[in-house]
């Protein structure tokens, strides 16, 4: 096994230099601590779990979390990959405060600072993709508190790392999903969460991509917000069948897909639908026929992992393998659920 002595002597530095790059805390040139963390990585190091439990127990870290909406189910099993982790990590003097928001700035925004009242360590966020938002992420990481985001990410920020979905990808498989259960000209309606969640609008920009370039036959007809709102969607699609009765297809990019159906179904048209996620509501809705297909993305496997993330870097300070980590997509029929 790699000791410190080993990685000090290779770098040609002490073992208190070493110490202070693995726990973030000192001042070591950039140059140094670089060259110490690549020594680290190409070792493989891993710290004495023993001394790592009692280091944090001593330090009694503080990891804030912050998802989405509390009604949200999708969120929920984030949540609750969150809570498995937190309770294994209870024996490490680990403590998480959950707080959920809104699609609001200031909402996200006012539970970050209470949090920072709180005197958090480390934050897992599901972040709202503004620019104040970023400034604040960027904040924190000036002031050696980490930030992992969770499910979306937020363009041009600091934050350590990113797990959950590749959405982009996602929209593409949308857009070949849709191709497969259609044929001829094809109206499709699109409806998101909310554009400035960049999950949403980048699961947007993958369909239009896919479409444009290999699918034309299908056009968007239109892009609609319902703010992952079971009566917003409902609402929007019950007038949207109204006005645009010839509607073929609609893709939900977000939640919002229970009260949308039910809008559908109160409605003489019969559009294929393609959703992401499997809360029950949506999958019950697969088994009726109502909805063609639905992407899944893992929620639990989100909140779990990137707990964990926080967790190793604030007790062993080396930094995660990979920025972004992508967990599966996979598609879901009647057939295999």
């Amino acid at each position: 096994m790699t000791t410190i002595r080993e990685i000090a002597d290779l770098a040609g530095v002490s073992r208190g230099t070493v110490d202070r790059v693995l726990n973030n805390r000192g001042s070591v040139n950039p140059k140094t601590a670089e060259k110490v963390m690549n020594i680290i990585k190409a070792l493989d190091y891993r710290p004495n779990k023993a001394g790592a439990v009692l280091a944090a127990q001593k330090k009694k870290y503080k990891i804030g979390v912050i998802l989405f909406s509390e009604h949200n189910p999708f969120f929920d099993e984030v949540m609750e990959g969150v809570c498995t982790k937190a309770a294994e990590l209870k024996d490490y003097g680990i403590t998480t405060i959950t707080k959920r928001v809104e699609f609001d700035a200031d909402a996200q925004l006012s539970a970050i600072d209470e949090l920072m009242e709180d005197g958090i360590h480390g934050l897992l966020l599901a972040p709202y993709n503004h620019i104040r938002i970023q400034e604040k992420i960027d904040e924190l990481t000036g002031q050696q508190i980490p930030v992992v985001t969770v499910n979306t990410d937020i363009d041009g920020s600091r934050r350590m790392a990113y797990v959950g979905s590749d959405y982009f990808r996602g929209g593409c498989m949308a857009a070949g999903l849709l191709a497969l259960i259609t044929s001829g000209p094809v109206k499709l309606q699109v409806i998101t969460g909310s554009l400035n969640v960049l999950c949403h609008s980048e699961r947007v920009n993958g369909l239009r991509h896919t479409l444009a370039h290999t699918y034309p036959r299908i056009q968007v007809a239109g892009v609609w917000e319902n703010h992952d709102d079971e009566f917003e969607s409902y609402a929007l699609i019950r007038q949207l069948l109204k006005e645009h009765p010839l509607t073929d297809a609609l893709f939900f990019a977000a939640a919002g897909v229970y009260g949308g159906c039910k809008a559908v179904l109160e409605s003489e048209c019969r559009p294929r639908i393609i959703t992401f996620d499997e809360i029950p509501s949506t999958l019950d809705l697969l088994k009726q026929g109502v909805i063609s297909a639905t992407i899944s993305q893992e929620p639990y496997k989100q909140g779990f992992l990137s707990l964990g993330i926080l967790f190793e870097y604030l007790t062993s300070g080396i930094q995660p393998q990979k920025e972004h980590n992508f967990v599966e997509h996979s598609i879901k029929i009647r057939e295999n659920i």
